[in-house]
């Protein structure tokens, strides 16, 4: 009788555990440094001028829209500014209008995303990128980074972390700062598991230990 007590206490206390942070956490987002992560996209093998906009790559597909609307032929794949701390050939790079926000939809979940950047600049730049994570449509958090000599463009690398995954990133620059701009190397952590999957792996280990006791 107290063993089933504590058994079903115990399966209650795990479902609250599993489905609380899930509907009420709160998402927030810090920035972070360069990481080893599950997903590395250096772009290699890509040829020049290949078209961004609508590219798919390790099954990240890219969007690059301007005012809203797809535009093609502003940013594709290219040599770039060349070698730098961050970036190395081939690269995202625009070579039109680069007022436009380039978009990654992830193939599943992440909490931890990043990229090296350059922007055509030789001097610091104040808030010369900036991303913005989303869960879907819901925004979780937008964070913005100072690019610095790399050594000949500002430039650096671009990390962010979430409490929450998220499966879409925009990505913008300081175009009027600089009249161009280079990506590359860009990374993701791990897959998160999807909420319902630690459900079942918890609920089945907590049901095995129940039959177990059961039949002792």
């Amino acid at each position: 009788m107290k063993t089933g007590w504590k058994l079903s206490t115990l399966i209650k206390l795990s479902l609250v555990a599993v489905i609380l942070p899930a509907s009420s956490a709160l998402a927030g987002v810090i920035p972070i440094g360069p990481f080893t992560g599950s997903t590395l996209i250096t772009l290699t093998g890509l040829a020049d001028a290949t078209e961004v906009n609508g590219l798919m790559v390790s099954g990240v597909l890219f969007t690059y829209t301007v005012g809203g609307s797809p535009l093609n032929g502003a940013v594709e794949i290219d040599d770039g500014p060349g070698i730098t701390n961050n970036i190395a050939p081939p690269n995202i790079v625009s070579i039109g209008d680069d007022s436009g926000i380039l978009t990654m939809f992830l193939p599943s979940p992440v909490t931890m995303f990043g990229y090296g950047y350059a922007i055509l600049s030789a001097s610091a730049v104040p808030d010369a990128t900036t991303i913005s994570v989303f869960d879907g449509a819901t925004l979780l958090g937008t964070l913005s980074y100072d690019g610095v000599p790399d050594p000949g463009f500002a430039g650096g690398f671009a990390g962010i972390q979430s409490t929450t995954p998220f499966d879409q990133v925009q990505v913008t620059f300081n175009f009027s700062a600089a009249p161009a701009f280079a990506l590359d190397n860009i990374t993701t952590n791990s897959v998160v598991p999807e909420p319902s999957t630690v459900f079942l792996v918890l609920t089945s280990g907590i049901a095995g230990l129940f039959w177990r006791r059961r039949r002792a």
